[in-house]
């Protein structure tokens, strides 16, 4: 049915009444079938880092109903990975058990920006940063509709909270949203081509995103070029006959025909043109015609092989934050005790909750893996040491403190307990429960080589209790196999290779945007801007507890010979790098080389540095490669909303290369040519504005010199003062000693714009 032609036919075969039909859910998963015309139902699923379809066997609706599916990482931990080829191989490994199990459409990526640590839903989003998050999103996107399946971009926009989510108005300036909190979704639609995109529950500066016609028609589709379905987020839409007009398609779940009617009732008045309805009815049928491959039967799923692959994954994704003394990787079968301490050894914490909640085909857990590769001279003691629900257990703290004090190394498995972080409500604080830290700090007493593994989807407070330890493994989510991951990487089987998504602070209060989440009366002000994580945190070289991008290794690497090279001017240019990265260690690695400008003489604010490229190199023990990059325009502009559009300023800019935003190992400040940018001056510019107008200045200036009794024009003092004021407010400030006529008629239209 993706024939255009076809699909005329059809949408005029349909009556009103099975258009209006077509537009929302039949039932909570699924969308109406006509069968007359050869209308198939098509299924809709959650993701995304693993299949949750409900079971069809379950008698009542609940998130541990579901058919059985590979869990893989969490997006918290996936966007530390920092690897666009390893998403690409999750989203088909998704997109192959959606397929044998009839769906059409997978619910993710979800590439909402952690605006706050706090965020319940932050293990669903992959960084803070847009450009990460994007790339990432992109490959995840294209793995998946490489088989026949729809992935569904979500949640645009600026669904950066669960608190009143429902309700709740996020007030974002047009700047920071295009480059922030929009920034992922274009790249993603303008690269990847999603078939579906996701439309968030809530307001976007007053207007529900699922009725916002800005933001679904004028940016989406008419700027960026989106061509498939818009789908509301589940329950989303508050009126039909509204979101319809504004460009939503598909509204889910089924309300047992209340918006078919509403729709229906609103054409008939003449409220609403029927071509509103054809338009999204034959994006529908689109969207039907494209998943078609996905709906045939697909053969056997090698869930082996993908259990494989989700471990791959969370050896990837984890990040090791501390190492002194090389305390890991720990030998195998070197003849030492062991104490490994903590139920999460024993019982994962490994996904998070809500929506996105896989039933897992199976679990491991890191005690069994490190029972399995220890060698026979390594003795491991278990101690569950503190109990999941948080309930103190004294006994269980004094046995865990004994076992580490017969141990020469004990392992500490802490983390967040599943109700903490969940869809459905925020976080209220970032630390790790009283009672693990006061384990913590106990077998730190006794002990004094301690390694600390975390499991949590957002981040957590490390800075007051980190001294207690001499390593500190960061593993977020890990799936279902990131027990026998972690495992690989405390042996040294792996190497560890993930690198912060997000900046961990060093307290809550330090967090950009402290003040203003989750606001109050339903609304929140985005008041920080674009200075979202590391951009704050850099612009004002504020100290933290790890920056965005950092990540240890077992290996070392070093950065040299940077080398740029310019082609073109303006829109055009295209700006090379080139450079040296060398595996200077013992060992075989894998290395994120990160790339960051900075303007440092922007006519606006902008952030110190910001991530522009990046690349994860492997190499052999003293091996070197040659690493290129090419950034363009895009690269070093910034979007004016006065200008309407993206901004490339000629001048000098810095570049970056490193392995953090605080880590930069090379530098290089590049010349830009590009066209002057002039803003059109209206009387509401301001008199400095006129004059910095290469016709108009001096123009006015004349001007100004004529008025009798006047001494800006040749007071400097008086001048200084006189350029913050809007020209209007001059002329009628100056008690008609200007005429405004004059004044303006001193400019053609085509001089100053």
């Amino acid at each position: 049915m993706h024939d255009a032609t076809d699909i005329r036919l059809v949408v005029s075969a349909l009556t009103l009444q099975e258009k209006a039909r077509l537009l929302s859910g039949r039932g909570g998963w699924d969308t109406f079938a006509v069968e007359r015309v050869a209308v198939p139902s098509i299924v809709l699923t959650d993701g995304p880092h693993g299949l949750r379809m409900q079971d069809p066997a379950a008698e009542r609706f609940s998130f541990e109903a579901s058919i059985p599916a590979t869990c893989f990482p969490t997006a918290a931990a996936l966007g530390s990975s920092w690897d666009v080829g390893l998403i690409g191989r999750i989203g088909e490994a998704v997109a192959a058990e959606s397929r044998a199990a009839g769906v059409s459409v997978l619910l993710g990526p979800g590439v909402n920006i952690k605006r706050s640590p706090l965020c319940g839903r932050n293990f669903e989003y992959l960084s803070e940063d847009p450009l990460l998050s994007g790339h990432l999103g992109a490959a995840f996107v294209t793995g998946v509709q490489g088989a026949g399946v729809a992935a569904s971009v979500k949640h645009f926009a600026a669904n950066n909270q669960e608190t009143d989510r429902m309700r709740i108005d996020a007030r974002v300036d047009e700047r920071t949203l295009r480059e922030i909190y929009l920034a992922a979704f274009e790249h993603i639609v303008t690269t990847a081509k999603p078939w579906t995109v996701m439309a968030a529950y809530n307001k976007l500066n007053g207007v529900y995103a699922t009725q916002n016609s800005w933001l679904l028609t004028e940016v989406l589709r008419d700027e960026w070029g989106f061509d498939g379905v818009v789908v509301s987020d589940w329950g989303a839409v508050t009126s039909p006959v509204a979101a319809v007009s504004a460009g939503l398609d598909l509204e889910m779940p089924s309300n047992n025909g209340a918006s078919a009617e509403s729709l229906v009732r609103a054409v008939t008045a003449g409220e609403l043109d029927e071509s509103v309805l054809d338009r999204a009815v034959t994006r529908l049928l689109e969207l039907v015609g494209r998943t078609a491959p996905g709906r045939e039967p697909g053969g056997a799923v090698d869930l082996d092989g993908h259990h494989a692959l989700a471990r791959i994954a969370a050896a990837e994704s984890a990040v090791l934050l501390k190492n002194d003394h090389a305390i890991l990787p720990l030998d195998p079968d070197a003849d030492v005790s062991v104490a490994v301490i903590g139920e999460f050894a024993r019982t994962p914490r490994y996904q998070g909750a809500g929506s996105s909640r896989v039933n897992a085909t199976k679990v491991d857990n890191t005690l069994d893996a490190m029972t399995e590769t220890a060698g026979q001279s390594m003795r491991l003691e278990f101690s569950p040491g503190f109990r999941l629900s948080g309930e103190e257990d004294p006994e269980l703290l004094s046995a865990a403190v004994a076992a580490a004090g017969r141990a020469d190394v004990a392992v500490l498995f802490l983390g967040l307990s599943e109700g903490v972080e969940s869809e459905g409500h925020d976080r209220t604080d970032i630390e790790l429960p009283a009672d693990q830290r006061r384990l913590l700090e106990a077998v730190a007493e006794v002990n004094s080589r301690v390694v600390v593994v975390l499991a949590n989807g957002g981040v957590v407070d490390v800075a007051s209790w980190e001294g207690h330890a001499a390593a500190v493994l960061e593993g977020w989510l890990t799936g279902q196999a990131g027990g026998g991951a972690i495992a690989d990487l405390l042996f040294g089987r792996a190497n560890p290779c993930g690198r912060l998504a997000e900046t961990i602070p060093l307290r809550l209060e330090d967090t950009p945007s402290f003040l203003d989440f989750p606001g109050s009366d339903s609304v929140v002000s985005y008041a920080e801007r674009l200075y979202v994580g590391y951009r704050y945190y850099d612009a004002r070289n504020m100290q933290v507890a790890y920056p965005f991008g950092h990540g240890l290794s077992y290996t070392a690497f070093e950065y040299s010979d940077l080398g740029t090279s310019i082609a073109g001017a303006g829109d055009g240019v295209a700006v090379r790098l080139r450079f040296t990265l060398t595996n200077s260690g013992s060992l075989p690695g894998k290395e994120v080389v990160q790339v960051y400008v900075g303007d440092p003489e922007s006519s606006i604010d902008r952030p110190v540095r910001e991530l522009k490229a990046f690349a994860k190199v492997e190499l052999a023990p003293g091996a070197s490669t040659q690493v290129e990059f090419e950034l363009r325009a895009r690269d070093f502009s910034f979007y004016s909303s006065t200008r309407g559009g993206w901004v490339l300023e000629a001048g000098d800019f810095d570049i970056h290369v490193g392995g953090s935003s605080r880590d930069c190992r090379l530098a290089a400040r590049v010349t830009i040519d590009a066209p002057a940018q002039q803003a059109a001056l209206t009387p509401d510019s301001t008199v400095g504005e006129w004059l910095a107008h290469p016709k108009a200045g001096p123009a006015l200036l004349r001007a100004m010199s004529r008025v009798e009794g006047s001494a800006a024009a040749s007071d400097p003092t008086v001048m200084r003062m006189v350029e913050s004021l809007p020209l209007s407010r001059l002329v009628s400030m100056s008690g008609g000693r200007m005429d405004p006529e004059e004044i303006f008629g001193l400019f053609d239209a085509g001089e100053h714009v």
